[in-house]
């Protein structure tokens, strides 16, 4: 992501809606117009109208049906997902953008299995990860087509791959108009949280990410502070970017406190996520987005045994700036949840989902990514009500 942008020239008042103002956790309201339009999402405008904790349902509801497919998506919404994570945006050879976890497409689609294109498979250095597979950038939309998507992680999943082969590749602009038709359908307003995937890899490629999807926000009227549409990237300069180009509301997303975001190796900047969560780390992003999406370590770290250890400031000293934080991800199934949740030794078999969920909303975030949303709603209700 090259040399961090200041970005708090562009827009129009986005700055202050994920903030405190709207979710009540306190601390300055930032950007243009800020009070008038926290004012209004305190009175139910934009993400202010969501429940909280809010239950993001990660790819869709990746725990039962191969990720993002209208299958997951549409299941998510079924069982009442709050917002559908519909879309990881990868570009195509000839520029549309598709859903896809990752670009490397050899464990989330039939690739492998269609001779005609067993000539694509190659090998590529993907953020300084040498990557063996099938990548979106080298076929074009209608080559994609004609795949379809299968589950990522089927020893932990194999029930998903009854649904193998179902679902084709969806693109992001069919996603903007699939969330309209459902919002008709359902009589009630569907929120989506796409992600801009590897933003500086495909850049240098001369596929940049965020020109294109500011263009189709723009075309479908999606690219307001309180559109229905929440922006993410492991790239700070991907957000400031967008920060530039959009009103949408924005989000940072963080791996673990030891990693360095991509654009950060590219462009030299020594700093790690360790360096982000503090609380100066933290007032900067607030300079060009409304909240940030930790992985679960960084609000309560574990043992070497994999069990909980300690609970941070993060999630305070994110809120004191006006932040929400949305960490990702809950999971049912043994091998994701912390050790004094698991039930047995099964990869596929469920442990104490719901005592984890308890355990982090107890921490005061906002919202978390699952990929098991009726799961995640009935914890809610739990730890609202109990």
């Amino acid at each position: 992501m090259g040399t961090q942008e200041n970005g708090q020239t562009g827009g129009t008042g986005r700055r202050a809606l994920l903030g405190a103002a709207v979710l009540g956790a306190g601390g300055a309201v930032l950007g243009l117009s800020g009070t008038a339009r926290a004012a209004e999402a305190r009175h139910g405008g934009g993400l202010g109208s969501l429940p909280r904790p809010t239950i993001i349902g990660h790819r869709g509801t990746a725990g039962y049906r191969p990720e993002h497919t209208f299958g997951s998506y549409d299941l998510a919404l079924d069982m009442g997902a709050d917002i559908v994570e519909a879309g990881d945006l990868c570009p195509t050879k000839d520029g549309h953008l598709v859903c896809r976890h990752e670009p490397e497409i050899g464990g989330t689609t039939d690739v492998a299995y269609h001779p005609e294109f067993a000539g694509r498979k190659t090998t590529k250095v993907l953020d300084g990860v040498s990557t063996t597979g099938w990548f979106t950038e080298d076929f074009t939309l209608a080559e994609l087509k004609t795949l379809r998507a299968i589950e990522r992680i089927p020893a932990n999943r194999p029930h998903n791959t009854l649904y193998n082969g179902r679902w084709e590749i969806p693109t992001f602009e069919e996603v903007l108009r699939w969330q309209d038709e459902q919002t008709r359908r359902r009589g009630k307003q569907v929120w989506i949280y796409p992600e801009t995937k590897h933003p500086t890899y495909f850049r240098k490629l001369g596929l940049g990410l965020e020109e294109r999807v500011a263009k189709l926000l723009h075309k479908h009227g999606k690219d307001r502070w309180n559109s229905p549409v929440v922006l993410q990237s492991f790239e700070p300069t991907s957000i400031q970017r967008l920060n530039k180009l959009l009103d949408n509301p924005l989000v940072v997303l963080l791996s673990g406190a030891t990693t360095r975001p991509w654009d950060f190796v590219e462009s030299g900047d020594p700093r790690t996520v360790a360096d982000l969560i503090t609380p100066k780390g933290l007032r900067e992003i607030a300079g060009y987005a409304q909240g940030i999406g930790p992985t679960l370590d960084l609000v309560i770290t574990k043992k070497a045994d994999g069990g909980l250890d300690k609970e941070t400031t993060l999630v305070s000293d994110a809120h004191k700036v006006g932040l929400i934080l949305h960490p990702y991800t809950m999971r049912n199934e043994n091998p994701f949840l912390p050790a004094e949740y698991r039930k047995g030794t099964d990869a596929d078999a469920y442990g104490d989902a719901f005592g984890a969920f308890k355990r982090y909303f107890a921490t005061g975030i906002d919202g978390v990514f699952t990929d098991n949303a009726d799961t995640g709603l009935l914890a809610r209700a739990d730890f609202v009500n109990g």
